[in-house]
């Protein structure tokens, strides 16, 4: 994350902000749980299948050792589900937070517990860069913490199908597009994309966006735009959906064409390229995605089977930029229960165990191995970019973010009404970020 609304491109910074791990659970207790306290705890968050897996694995050391039971929900309508108990009064112990910005509504509402004299903060600026630290602060105070990172930008594919017809990794976006039609001129669709995620259905299609107008436009005007002082339909963010637009409103681009973008979950989309011969050759989702892939298909080997290439440069002057994410948690009631799993889930022992599980990246410094070549290859492209930014659409205000994903699903739709579906986010932007 960054340490203030305009992030600092400095590769140092990097190096610091995102370390992956691959650590089993210590053998010892974990620590920062509190000893033998007892009760329960309820945790709402958006995770299911193999990502609530990992997630009940995480905090399993810690039921063992404080005898408190986690009562987890998950949800895929987080935003709204959230805000409705909140707002109702019936908020969980702790939650998921949708994002900086959501929380920041959290915060200034008064509804989100000040965790500044709940965490050991000397501890915390010691194993976490100062900009996760910030970028879970509103006016000063710490009211989230980061329990697992993302990176954003990977275009997935199989290099054994790569060698065998020829194709080769492209290092700008022209050389991208080459490839596109060069794969989709023998038959076979190019891409895998899959938008449905139940109430959150277009997410993947923001992280597109903000790739294309990070490496098209640069950082400035990245940043002037998730802040709402950039309008959707300035050229600059226009020119970012039509170029996005020659792939997916494209019926020869991607596997299924529109009627499958749009069905399809997110989980599921990268699957067709291990088909036998492959349906698509390349899947753009971030570097969680790992876990999905040896679910779905137990047979495939990370680096045999499947690797990734960053989105490409588009405008060389931005070469090497970088976007990611980070997964936050807050506190909303103040019990022994809270306390002492808020300080858990900071440790390098909880965020070992998902890590190691596979499809997280951690924020914690004191995480320091490397699970296989994959996690090897996300820590390098974090540590090389010379431009990061945090993901946009979880910096926007809750109603700008679900306009986004929403505008993602109707230019899918009828990529034809591009100009009239920025005019609707201009009008969001006025209105969600007063």
């Amino acid at each position: 994350m960054k340490s203030s609304r305009r992030a600092r491109p400095l590769a140092a910074l990097i190096a610091a902000v995102f370390v992956v791990a691959a650590c089993q659970p210590a053998a010892n207790p974990p620590s920062g749980s509190g000893g033998q306290i007892g009760g329960t705890v309820s945790v709402l968050a958006t995770w299911g299948g193999a990502e609530q897996d990992s997630f009940l694995a995480m905090v399993k050391p810690f039921e063992d050792q404080t005898g408190v039971k986690v009562q987890y929900e998950g949800t895929r309508d987080l935003n709204a589900v959230l805000s409705t108990r909140v707002q109702g009064g019936n908020p969980p112990d702790v939650a998921g937070l949708p994002g900086p910005g959501p929380m920041a509504q959290f915060a200034n509402q008064g509804k989100l517990i000040d965790l500044g004299n709940i965490l050991d903060m000397n501890a915390m600026k010691d194993q976490y860069p100062d900009t996760f630290l910030k970028f879970a602060q509103v006016n000063g105070k710490q009211v989230g913490i980061f329990i697992k990172a993302a990176l954003k930008g990977p275009i997935w594919y199989n290099p054994k199908q790569f060698t065998a017809k020829g194709y080769t990794v492209p290092k700008t976006w022209d050389e991208l597009t080459s490839l596109s039609n060069k794969i989709a001129g023998t038959g076979t669709t190019p891409w895998c994309i899959g938008f449905e995620a139940a109430a959150s259905s277009g997410w993947p299609g923001t992280d597109w966006i903000e790739d294309i107008v990070l490496r098209q436009s640069g950082p400035d005007v990245y940043d002037q735009w998730y802040q709402g002082k950039l309008k959707w339909t300035s050229p600059e963010i226009k020119k970012a959906w039509q170029t996005w637009g020659t792939i997916i409103a494209d019926p020869k681009m991607v596997f299924g064409g529109k009627a499958a973008m749009l069905a399809t979950n997110f989980g599921d989309a990268g699957t067709p390229m291990f088909a036998n011969p492959p349906k698509c050759f390349m899947h753009h989702q971030a570097s969680f995605i790992t876990d999905f892939f040896v679910k779905a298909v137990p047979s495939a080997k990370v680096g045999d089977d499947f690797t990734f290439f960053m989105t490409p440069d588009i405008d060389p002057k931005y070469s090497g930029a970088i976007t990611g994410s980070g997964d936050l948690f807050g506190m909303f009631k103040d019990t022994p229960q809270s306390r002492a799993l808020m300080k858990y889930l900071t440790t390098p022992e909880a965020q070992q165990i998902w890590v190691g599980r596979g499809g997280a990246l951690s924020p914690n410094k004191k995480v320091t191995q490397y699970p296989d070549a994959i996690a090897k290859q996300s820590a390098d492209a974090l540590t090389s970019a010379k431009v990061f930014r945090f993901d946009a659409s979880d910096l926007m205000p809750d109603a700008m973010n679900a306009a986004f994903w929403k505008a993602i699903l109707d230019y899918t739709n009828d990529p034809s009404k591009l100009d009239s579906i920025l005019a609707t986010l201009d009008k969001v932007q006025t209105d969600s970020y007063k």
